[in-house]
């Protein structure tokens, strides 16, 4: 797992790093874990664009991921694939019984490495186990926030919270955010970091990689014209003069966008609050 530079041969090559996906072990996904997928392009049911900067892309199909890891039964990872529809890779694995089941693959598994979940589970990186089970101060991910509901929490590319507290029935676990937060100790949680680390450092060097993602151009309300945004206009190039703000002239920073006071209890440390 590493990222992948480019010859100059163009501009836009010039500047391009993703990843080599050396780690990567199948091509193809398998058949029977997959759905067709159906994009909304950012438009809501009658059409009208709600979501803005979306469409196009690649065509996908969806892969269904085992996120609650509630099968004791032991499994052996079979590969590591791809998944255009997250940033970290998956992995399908096979358990004893036949059955076999996509998940989030942990950053230094590899195929041929058997994996558990459940009480009783081995303490190893790719096992899933209750949070009263992990060790303090534990690097974790695809973390459940209730018991059997399936992991919500820490599930992107080289994303990883850390196990701090446990105080009777609940846990507090610090978050990719900075937030600390209390879980229940019966929820289960997976064991390591998520695969894919150098996502972050990814460069795509070209708007034609960002469309075939399904991301389309974003254009500044500045270079507008006052028709179309509080902030266009203006004789010569100018900042605006006003608050940066959306088209229909909602303020875009500094608002609280958290509106959840039934979970606030639960929040030992906003994220704002890291050091």
């Amino acid at each position: 797992m590493g990222l992948k530079s480019y010859r100059p041969l163009t501009p836009t090559l010039r500047y391009k790093q993703i990843g080599d996906r050396k780690e990567i072990t199948a091509e193809k996904p398998l058949k029977a874990l997959t759905v067709g997928i159906k994009r909304s392009s950012g438009r809501n049911n009658v059409g009208e664009i709600t979501s803005r900067r979306r469409g196009g892309g690649h065509k996908k199909l969806y892969r269904i991921i085992d996120f609650k890891r509630q099968s004791a039964v032991p499994c052996v990872v079979e590969t590591i694939e791809y998944d255009p529809n997250r940033t970290a890779r998956i992995a399908l694995v096979k358990y004893e019984n036949g059955k076999r089941a996509y998940i989030i693959a942990p950053n230094n598994v590899k195929v041929g490495d058997k994996l558990g979940a459940g009480e009783g589970a081995e303490f190893r990186i790719g096992n899933a186990l209750p949070l009263r089970d992990i060790p303090l101060n534990t690097i974790i991910h695809n973390i459940e926030m209730k018991p059997g509901k399936g992991a919500q929490i820490a599930r992107t590319a080289g994303a990883g919270a850390e196990l701090v507290a446990k105080d009777g029935k609940l846990c507090q676990v610090r978050l990719p955010s900075g937030e600390v937060r209390l879980i229940p100790e019966t929820c289960l949680a997976v064991v390591g970091q998520v695969s894919n680390i150098d996502h972050m450092n990814e460069s795509s060097g070209s708007a034609g990689r960002s469309r075939w993602l399904g991301k389309r151009p974003a254009v500044r309300g500045v270079v507008m014209n006052p028709v179309d945004h509080p902030l266009g206009g203006g004789e010569g190039r100018t900042s605006g003069g006003r608050h940066p703000c959306s088209p229909w002239g909602k303020n875009s920073k500094g608002a609280k966008t958290r509106n959840n006071k039934r979970t606030d209890r639960f929040i030992v440390r906003r994220r704002q609050k890291r050091a």
